[in-house]
């Protein structure tokens, strides 16, 4: 019988998972299909209930439901329970509804595995949603000791606080002139994907050594990634760690540990051009 996953999102139109994953399918023979799922925050229970009923193998979550669909799991695992935040979910063995996280491994695997001196970094991440708790586990657990947070909404910085206390929060309306501290800088809000809002923000006063980190991948260069670029920043935009939070999660779902392969990698730059 032919499995059936799923990314469920709203607005999900730019997701390229489905491309992903069934492009793995297909090369390791597997009977599955993996497709989109747009759906409004009513349709988180009935969606769980397609797991636990098998009429769904499994799904990834993507904004803005990754804290949302938490009361409709059973258990939440490892990254997951310590980010509260999910972005896959399947049915294990005992028929338990699971939720774990795959972003920290692939924001670990894509570019914080490679920081050096570590402890003496300043990071900043830009946005309080579903994927910020995810971004300052993974610096906390690459040995980052300084890590600042700032939102549009100053009230998510101080809740997400509460959960990490080691964090400082800065106020939006201060990031022109607080931005020049910091080493790593992480886009973790939806500022920049295609056809949605921009920064309104003046970043003139980063500085040339530091290194910006984009979770958007849809389009490949924002522009905010563009100007950190031809200011002679290193940027990063998100497509490494989509590739590898998509590997883990195939994993989870497949056993199997999907090669990335150079036949992937364009083809998923194709779909971005």
């Amino acid at each position: 019988m032919k499995k059936k996953f799923a990314i469920i999102g709203n607005p999900i139109s730019h997701s390229l998972s489905p491309t992903l994953h069934n492009y793995w399918y297909k090369k390791y023979k597997i009977e599955a299909d993996y497709s989109l799922m747009n759906i409004e925050e009513r349709d988180l229970k009935s969606v769980t209930e397609k797991i636990r009923n098998k009429e769904l193998d499994g799904i990834n979550i993507t904004l803005p439901y990754k804290q949302k669909i938490i009361p409709y799991l059973d258990q939440l695992i490892n990254d997951a329970k310590l980010t509260n935040s999910v972005n896959t979910v399947f049915l294990d063995s005992s028929n338990v509804l699971i939720g774990e996280n795959t972003d920290c491994y692939g924001l670990q695997a894509a570019y914080l595995k490679e920081i050096t001196d570590a402890e003496n970094k300043k990071a900043i991440v830009m946005g309080a949603g579903g994927v910020s708790s995810s971004v300052i586990y993974a610096l906390k657990k690459s040995k980052l000791q300084r890590i600042s947070l700032t939102n549009r909404t100053y009230e998510k910085s101080v809740f997400l606080k509460k959960k990490f206390n080691f964090i400082d929060t800065i106020k939006w309306e201060n990031l022109e002139n607080e931005i020049a501290k910091f080493d790593i800088i992480v886009n973790a809000t939806s500022l920049g994907l295609r056809n949605n809002a921009d920064f309104q923000i003046d970043f003139s006063n980063v500085k040339n050594n530091s290194v910006f980190i984009d979770t958007i991948y849809n389009p490949l260069e924002t522009k905010t990634l563009k100007f950190m670029k031809d200011k002679g920043v290193d940027t990063f935009n998100g497509l490494e760690m989509f590739i590898y939070q998509g590997q883990k999660s195939f994993y989870l779902w497949n056993k199997i540990n999907p090669e990335i392969d150079n036949e992937l990698i364009d083809l998923l730059i194709s779909k971005l051009k």
